[in-house]
């Protein structure tokens, strides 16, 4: 890896570090509150969320890489930003459910981590097609999220 990307591959970790810690925070999987939620009919068995979020972080770290060997200037700015932006978003997300009970918000938040990690993917792809590849799965767990935020709003509010 070049020298002057190291940050990239660095600061995507950073990102990641927050996202878990942020998540593993707020999200109380195991609350009253949670568990007297009417649950979606879609929603995957527990054990699955830690597996695919083990996976999730793994592939963020690793396209962080591969942007950061393969990417332009530009690509690499449009990874960090669009990575840092949706993961705000995300933890917003995890804020507005778990502590603020803002089911409908949480949605939206939800929506936005959705739609810019998308342009994160872009950014990955253009950089190493493989980067953005492995991503995929994550564009279509945080898809499932969000229609499982919006399900917990519709049967809850």
């Amino acid at each position: 890896m070049p020298r002057d990307r190291i940050w990239v591959a660095v600061a995507t970790g950073i990102i990641v570090v927050i996202y878990a810690l942020g998540s593993s925070h707020w999200v109380q999987a195991n609350s009253e509150w949670y568990n007297a939620l009417d649950r979606p009919q879609w929603q995957p068995p527990d054990i699955v969320f830690g597996i695919a979020w083990t996976c999730n972080f793994v592939a963020i770290v690793a396209a962080g890489v591969g942007v950061a060997v393969g990417g332009s200037t530009r690509q690499t700015w449009t990874w960090l930003v669009a990575l840092a932006v949706s993961v705000v978003a995300a933890l917003s997300w995890a804020w507005l459910f778990y502590v603020d009970h803002s089911l409908w918000a949480a949605g939206a938040a939800l929506t936005i981590a959705t739609a810019v990690t998308v342009v994160a993917v872009v950014a990955a792809w253009q950089s190493q097609v493989w980067a953005g590849s492995i991503l995929l799965p994550y564009v279509v767990w945080l898809a499932l999220a969000t229609s499982l935020a919006f399900g917990y709003a519709a049967r809850n509010s």
